[in-house]
């Protein structure tokens, strides 16, 4: 019997290691010329993604990275819907109004002939804030103009602390940012102050529901308290908007008496991130009005181009519908009991970590038990080793700890964070504490990073200057972009 030759060319080749496609250099900045099989495109994109960070590990991100095998079902089955085709999907917008009569329900809407509670959902919180901010600023342009007043000059006020998207809002919509500056053992918005902020141009005050800095609740109570006794003498009106992009989804479930949503009368709008302690991938976020009378119907369009005539508010147009049938996945799958649970599973989870870190005598926590499940740390002696040291050496346990400086006036403190998530558990918070103690112990036998000056035939450690700091603070970013960019985590 004869048998013929098969020619060993690349046609034949079936293992993409074998091929030329691993030392072709990866096309970076032009389309290449030819094509390549699919097998070696999933293998030259896989291989290079080996290198990113752990998400599972990345305690810098409150955003979820973990949801069961049949919610990701539903969303790949789901991932080629167009989330803005509302008449030729008609159950994704059924599935997304269901949601938001369920946010609105939690956030304690009213819900009546009166007043009947209107939401959307979003990309995300920062796209949220940007809609809530610009109805205010819309509304109170209205009540200016009835009222023959200057309408130009519109300001918000809010902490030090908020969230970069805030800052965003007011740069691109030219709203004057009035910050409420922070203290040392104070890294939240100061309500009393922020009320003496308020003026006749101030379109709302933008309370936070878990700081990003330190997870901790501002007093939207006494925000409401103070802000409508000065409405009641000044006749403003001045609402209150409650960004509760990551404790929206905490406070109900484990703080059900207090209060800080739509039980206070001035709470005319909230967000929460659904992909954050909503407990879907990144990619959806929400924001509820009080009443249709706070969102101004020139905000909204009409469009029938796409079989029927669609109202629409969103800052983008087209979006995938996935995250919008996750979200009702999980609100279906768990139900109150089941967010409850695993929201007491965080808290108590950042009680171990906690505890931990206190143990080693070595840090002060500066969150506070009330707030979001993160641990926010500092150490009691930065004379010779920082916070930012700490942060890069673990870093090769696969840990992404963050590290940063608070903002003005607290920015000569600097500090480590833990984001507690659901998929964050008892034993990996006892093994995050061990890695931090070797890498203290570690460190105690380095050399000293800070300038060492001969003093009389010795030495002495001289404190570094705010501008060295920030020095230390760029080089240490700067290292990890660096690394990021050689594909080294």
């Amino acid at each position: 019997m004869l048998t013929s030759a098969i020619p060993d060319t690349e046609a034949h080749l079936h293992s993409t290691f074998a091929s030329r496609y691993v030392r072709d250099p990866v096309p970076r900045f032009k389309i290449p010329e030819k094509s390549m099989p699919k097998d070696a495109a999933y293998q030259v994109i896989h291989d290079e993604l080996m290198l990113d960070g752990n998400p599972r590990l990345n305690l810098a991100s409150f955003v979820t990275t973990w949801m069961e095998p049949e919610c990701d079902k539903l969303m790949m089955a789901s991932i080629n819907k167009n989330y803005v085709d509302m008449d030729e999907y008609p159950v994704t917008t059924e599935l997304q109004n269901r949601c938001v009569n369920m946010i609105a329900h939690l956030f304690n809407a009213p819900v009546g002939d009166e007043e009947t509670a209107v939401g959307v959902g979003t990309v995300g919180s920062s796209e949220a804030i940007m809609l809530a901010g610009l109805a205010f600023k819309r509304k109170w342009q209205h009540k200016r103009k009835l009222e023959g007043k200057p309408y130009d000059n519109p300001n918000i006020v809010t902490g030090a602390n908020v969230q970069v998207c805030w800052e965003k809002f007011a740069r691109y919509f030219e709203v004057e940012l009035k910050e409420v500056r922070l203290r040392e053992g104070y890294y939240i918005m100061d309500v009393e102050k922020a009320v003496e902020l308020v003026d006749e141009n101030t379109i709302c005050v933008a309370a936070i529901l878990g700081s990003t800095l330190t997870g901790e609740f501002e007093d939207v109570k006494l925000l409401n308290d103070l802000l409508m006794k000065k409405n009641e003498e000044t006749g403003w009106g001045t609402p209150i908007h409650v960004d509760a992009a990551s404790g929206g989804f905490i406070a109900p479930f484990v703080y059900p008496d207090l209060e800080w949503d739509f039980r206070l009368p001035l709470v005319k709008s909230i967000n929460v991130s659904g992909h954050k302690y909503g407990l879907v991938y990144a990619g959806v976020g929400w924001v509820v009005w009080r009443n249709k009378e706070d969102l101004p119907d020139d905000l909204v369009f009409h469009i029938n181009y796409l079989g029927s005539d669609q109202p629409t508010f969103t800052l983008n147009f087209s979006k995938g519908s996935s995250q919008i049938i996750a979200q009702y996945y999980q609100f279906l799958r768990l139900g109150f009991e089941g967010y409850k649970n695993i929201m007491e599973n965080c808290m108590e989870n950042t009680r171990v970590l906690k505890e931990g870190i206190e143990k080693t005598g070595r840090f002060d926590i500066v969150s506070k038990d009330v707030g979001v499940p993160l641990v926010a740390f500092t150490l009691k002696d930065s004379s010779k080793h920082t916070v930012f040291e700490i942060s890069e050496n673990l870093r090769r346990f696969g840990w992404i700890l963050p590290a940063y400086t608070m903002p003005a006036d607290a920015q000569h403190v600097a500090v480590l964070r833990a984001v507690i998530r659901e998929d964050f558990s008892h034993g990996l918070a006892k093994r995050l504490v061990s890695h931090i103690e070797q890498v203290l112990k570690e460190m105690e036998s380095l050399p000293c990073r800070l300038k060492v000056v001969g003093d009389d035939g010795g030495v002495k450690l001289h404190k570094k200057s705010e501008r060295e700091t920030q020095e230390e603070i760029f080089r240490y970013w700067k290292r990890l972009v660096d690394r990021k960019r050689a594909g080294v985590c």
